[in-house]
Formats: structure tokens, sequence, C-alpha cells
């Protein structure tokens, strides 16, 4: 039985150095690596522009005793926005919570083909949970939906679903490399 290589794991869920699945050092992981960091960066981003807006909203309220237009929509919107932006960057660095109290006990191998179980039946989520999102991203585009009330404050909603369908897949992806991984794992141990 061989243990995996220990240190920062390009590909890898777990960037510390304590992840027990070998190494994947596939250059297109180097763009979905990319690519999901950069998602996460927006996704912190955005968690600033909301933190802004509701102070802004609130100087606003006692201040002037105005309220600033839109910022209950627009707060629900991000905080959907928010999650989908950041969970495969979460998944991919070991964030999402995980018991690993009997997964440690186990030896390499059956920690491993847990892992495969585990990510496929991930994967399979993304995939449902894509093919929920699709005729409602499809539905807010054609319909033109949108929250809010006209004449006040109005936002399209369809850029969310779009982004909800984007972070699925991203998710689903790093759900299939973290198959892979697992996979390679139980047959080199």
């Amino acid at each position: 039985m061989t243990t995996a290589p220990s240190g920062a794991q390009a590909g890898g869920p777990q960037e510390d150095g304590n992840d027990f699945l070998l190494p994947l050092r596939w250059r297109p992981l180097r763009w979905l690596d990319g690519l999901t960091s950069a998602l996460n960066a927006c996704g912190t981003l955005l968690i600033l522009a909301v933190m802004l807006t509701i102070s802004a909203d609130v100087i606003s309220r006692q201040a002037w005793n105005t309220p600033l237009h839109g910022v209950p929509e627009l707060v629900s919107l991000s905080i959907v926005v928010i999650v989908f932006l950041q969970v495969p960057h979460a998944f991919r660095v070991g964030g999402l919570t995980r018991a690993e109290i009997l997964l440690d006990r186990l030896p390499l191998r059956a920690r491993a083909m847990l892992e495969v179980l585990h990510s496929l039946a991930g994967a399979g989520f993304c995939v449902i949970l894509f093919n929920s999102v699709l005729p409602l991203f499809g539905r807010a585009w054609s319909r033109g939906t949108y929250v809010g009330n006209i004449g006040d404050f109005t936002a399209p909603i369809w850029p969310v679903r779009l982004i909800m369908l984007v972070g699925a897949a991203l998710l689903g992806l790093r759900f299939l490399v973290r198959v892979i991984q697992a996979a390679r794992t139980v047959i080199q141990s």
C-alpha cells in the first residue's frame, strides 16, 4: 500500500497538504483552477459590494430618512450569486464540511473508494441541479423575468440563473476531477 505524497497538490481539492489522494498534474486543470479562483474572487468582491450597499442604505435611512431603492432585492439575488461563484473553489480547497473522524481511521484504499462514491454522488447532484436550473434560466431569459417593482426598481433574474448554471457546471467538473484522482489512488495503492 502506498501513501499519497504530502504538500500542495495541483488539481486536488485540498491545497493545504492534507489531501490523501494522489495529485493530478494535467494542464487543463490549471485552467479550471484559474477559473474557479477567478469566480471565487468575484464572489469576494460581490460580498464587499453587498456590505457597502447595505451600509449606504443604512446611512441613507438614518441621515435623510430615505432608503436606497432595490437594496433588499439586490442583496437577496447577490447571496445566491455569491454561493454559486464560490462553491467550486470551496470544494477545490477542501472547504466543504466533511466528517473525517471515520475516514481518517480507514486504510488509504478504502478512503479512496469512498471518495470515488462520494464524488460520483456529488457530480450526479450537480447534473440534477444544472438540469433543474436550465429551464428556469430559459424562462427568465425569454420572458424577461425581474424582481422589484416597475417604476421603483427592477433587476432581471436571468444573470443569476446563468451564474447558477456556471457554478453547478464547475462544481460538477471539480467532482469529476476528484473521481479521477480517487480512482487513480485506488488503482495505485
